[in-house]
């Protein structure tokens, strides 16, 4: 494993700034793994988070998604709760559901929830919080159109968040997607990405930004070449 991980390292030069195209590929052919490993988009914003207006967080939704089965929880009653398994949710309830995350369960990836189910979803709020988990009305998870928030996040759509270094780190797919895949599913990140700069974010928005497999070495981005459009 130690020659495969030097020679993976070898296809990077690690001063270098590669075209978005090219790094793609070269990411693709430095994987070593047996298994198919996730690739990412690690983006360093020109932004303060501890300020509340320039927190950079929103969702995406991937032409070609991630290549993962997520399991979508939803926090729902009645009528709500057969449309969200209509739509394909893996779990659904109300109380029952939340006693038991309560309790530690936590066998999903992405939880969605009715707007008059939030005052009971609220208590689960430093179990879900810390994880990412807790329905958010700003990303489309905390609605009344359970449908189509659970098939969008079926489909592939990704929330992302900066942390606290001003670092956002978003998923695009896996080493097995075709290049235009992943081309086409980095574009739709930082597409949204830029859209989300905040109003008083000021000097250079998109410092660097870095893609890599799960295992494998960072590869740097010449943002230059992106163009305005991204």
């Amino acid at each position: 494993m130690g020659n495969k991980i030097k020679a993976a390292k070898e296809k990077v030069e690690r001063s270098k700034e590669y075209p978005l195209e090219e790094a793609i590929r070269i990411v693709k052919e430095s994987s070593y793994t047996k298994f198919d490993e996730a690739v990412d988009l690690a983006l360093n914003l020109g932004i303060d988070p501890k300020k509340s207006d320039q927190m950079v967080r929103g969702s995406v939704s991937l032409p070609h998604g991630i290549g993962k089965k997520v399991r979508v929880l939803v926090f729902a009653k009645g009528e709500k709760e057969k449309e969200a398994v209509d739509a394909g949710a893996d779990i659904v309830g109300a109380e029952d559901l939340v006693e038991k995350i309560s309790k530690g369960w936590l066998d999903f990836d992405k939880a969605v929830a009715t707007p008059d189910m939030m005052g009971l979803v609220g208590k689960l709020g430093k179990i879900l919080g810390p994880r990412g988990l807790m329905p958010n009305p700003k990303l489309g998870t905390v609605t009344f159109d359970i449908a189509r928030a659970v098939k969008e996040i079926k489909a592939g759509k990704v929330e992302y968040k900066a942390e606290k270094a001003g670092i956002v780190h978003v998923p695009i797919g896996k080493v097995s997607f075709d290049n235009q895949k992943l081309l086409d599913n980095a574009k739709a990140v930082l597409n949204s990405i830029v859209k989300a700069k905040p109003a008083t974010s000021k000097g250079k928005y998109l410092k660097k930004i870095s893609i890599s497999s799960t295992m494998g070495p960072g590869v740097k981005i010449d943002i230059a070449s992106l163009g305005k459009g991204v």
